[in-house]
């Protein structure tokens, strides 16, 4: 969980919403768009539809922004990372280089629980295949893990002997000769691999610093 002071930092970047509408997700939007929702109970003991909508891609300059909703209408606009308040909390957005890694409600009570995804979203579509298969989610999740590990264990020595091998770091440190000399083919299917298995845990959500902010990815 964000610290105190982070999290005050993205609140104060967190500015007030035009009242537009929340747009339909439309099925070409897999990858390039997420939408989640909370129902909380408002001050006046309604339920409320709170949602968020990121564009990976950013906006006209850019930059990819966090836009919260009640109920279908604007009422945020944040840079990310996001912290939203919210009648009884505050919900905090975050991305990596694959998508989410973090869009979750904190009650004051400090309670935390994952947004739920829309169902049209390529978030969705995996929730539906946990709840449907949940032994095949399972077993595609551990074959992500090792896919990742593999990646790290291959690819981290290779880079480091490339990045050794600059004069000046050699001067400076020395050089690293890898054990590992994989042929191109290989280390661009390991990189393929490791970026489709780092976007199967985007979808559900899930993030590792080393694993998926390691190597190939990007905190």
């Amino acid at each position: 969980m964000p610290s105190e002071s982070r999290r005050r930092r993205a609140a104060r970047r967190a500015k007030p919403g035009d009242g537009h509408e929340l747009q339909r997700y439309r099925w070409w939007q897999p990858f390039s768009r997420s939408l989640m929702h909370a129902r909380l109970v408002g001050p006046d003991g309604r339920v409320e539809t709170w949602s968020v909508d990121v564009r990976h891609g950013g906006d006209e300059n850019g930059v990819v922004r966090a836009r919260l909703y009640r109920d279908g209408v604007n009422q945020a606009t944040s840079k990310l990372p996001a912290a939203f308040p919210v009648p009884g909390g505050v919900i905090e957005v975050a991305t990596s280089g694959y998508g989410l890694k973090r869009a979750h409600y904190i009650g004051d009570d400090g309670i935390e629980r994952q947004l739920s995804p829309d169902a049209a979203s390529a978030e969705g579509r995996r929730a539906r295949l946990h709840r449907k298969a949940p032994g095949l989610s399972r077993a595609i999740g551990g074959a992500s893990i090792v896919v990742l590990a593999i990646s790290l264990v291959l690819g981290v020595p290779q880079l480091a002997e490339q990045i050794t091998s600059i004069p000046p770091i050699a001067d400076a440190v020395g050089t690293f000769e890898s054990p590992f000399h994989l042929p191109p083919w290989a280390n661009i299917s390991l990189i393929v691999a490791a970026l489709v298995a780092s976007t199967e845990r985007a979808l559900r959500l899930r993030y590792n610093w080393l694993l998926d902010g390691g190597l190939y990815g990007e905190d």
